[in-house]
């Protein structure tokens, strides 16, 4: 077998409708850096390569970045789009099954909006209580130092 055959150059994958990295990433809108993260935790499989060692994708790399994009968009971890990922490989999965992921996340969600909001009264309350004068007395740092029972 020909050399070329098995590592094409980046003219000839191109030519077969590969991709380099760069475009890649233009394409999904995922930066290099992370697709080369999400290959290295393994949710992207690894690439073939050039001569040149230049990662190649196929149309079908593009599509499952773009949905690691939009799942990460919606917060979901590494690990549950893992299992989304494989539910959408799988040709007996059910519907039932995504929708219990996704209303898990969501009920996640709720619960990390509750703590953030929180969060928020808290600061804003202590701010509201710091005259920010020009004197060293702050209530924020005070609080902040308390122990709370």
């Amino acid at each position: 077998m020909a050399r070329h055959e098995t590592r094409p150059e980046l003219a000839q994958a191109r030519e077969r409708g590969f991709h380099n990295i760069g475009e890649a990433s233009a394409a999904t809108g995922v930066s290099a850096k992370m697709i080369r993260q999400y290959e290295s935790v393994g949710i992207i499989p690894k690439p073939g390569r050039t001569f040149a060692g230049y990662r190649l994708y196929a149309d079908a790399d593009l599509e499952r970045l773009r949905f690691i994009r939009k799942s990460r968009l919606l917060g979901f971890p590494i690990a549950q789009i893992e299992k989304l990922l494989t539910l959408m490989n799988t040709s007996d999965r059910t519907s039932a099954q995504v929708k219990q992921l996704a209303q898990a996340h969501a009920a996640d969600l709720e619960i990390r909006i509750g703590q953030m909001q929180s969060m928020h009264d808290t600061l804003s309350r202590l701010a509201k209580s710091c005259k920010g004068d020009h004197r060293p007395d702050c209530p924020i740092l005070d609080s902040l130092a308390r122990e709370e029972s």
